[in-house]
């Protein structure tokens, strides 16, 4: 996904440009007069359209670029998901730790986690995870990963939150155990994981 306007206007078409320029002066003004037939800001309606009017393979980027612009409120972004298509919901995910949420957005992130598709999954465990997931609810996002084959790379700070966890190596063990009884092959990303846990945890620091 392209992460910058001046990397998408390298790759954009005239027109495309054209219709982003407005799109994100839309968002920029996301409390002007909402639309006559859904009542929200005209900026949601480029949205959707995203991957009309810039092409699939930019839909991500400029969804992404949107959402920053508008910097929607928690109901706004929890609409554009529940109402979006498994691409916009995609985006919302790929653009939670570039709005400003808190955890107000966590509820997102676990529905995609419910979920089998693997697009969501690795969309739901990124930055904005890593920082409001808690200790269960990170534990079992890497293990939905191991079980729909989504790779740990796409867990962000994997290192980090996996170092030391004794809790995380057990639900690795008994899985992997769960997989060989039943006959089926253990994934390799475990073996990376379970390594992970077994570096130690950062010693704690004293309080001043």
């Amino acid at each position: 996904m392209l992460t910058s306007r001046e990397e998408l206007d390298a790759r954009l078409p005239g027109a495309a440009r054209a219709w982003l320029d407005e799109a994100l002066a839309e968002a920029a003004h996301a409390a002007g007069r909402p639309d006559a037939d859904t009542g929200n800001p005209p900026w949601e309606l480029r949205f959707a359209s995203a991957g009309r009017h810039c092409g699939p393979e930019h839909a991500d980027s400029v969804r992404v670029l949107l959402l920053v612009g508008a910097r929607p409120a928690p109901p706004a972004v929890t609409r554009l998901y529940e109402q979006g298509t498994a691409a916009e919901r995609r985006a919302v995910l790929l653009a939670l730790h570039r709005i400003e949420l808190g955890p107000a957005a966590l509820g997102l992130v676990e529905d995609a986690l419910r979920t089998n598709d693997t697009r969501l999954v690795a969309a739901a465990v990124g930055p904005y995870a890593a920082t409001h997931l808690d200790a269960h609810g990170w534990r079992h996002a890497v293990l939905k990963c191991l079980f729909t084959e989504v790779p740990v790379a796409a867990v962000d700070r994997l290192a980090d939150r996996a170092r030391g966890d004794a809790e995380l190596a057990r639900m690795l063990e008994d899985f992997a155990a769960e997989r060989t009884a039943a006959g089926r092959t253990v994934p390799a990303d475990l073996r990376t994981v379970l390594a992970l846990t077994a570096a130690p945890a950062p010693a704690p620091t004293e309080e001043s």
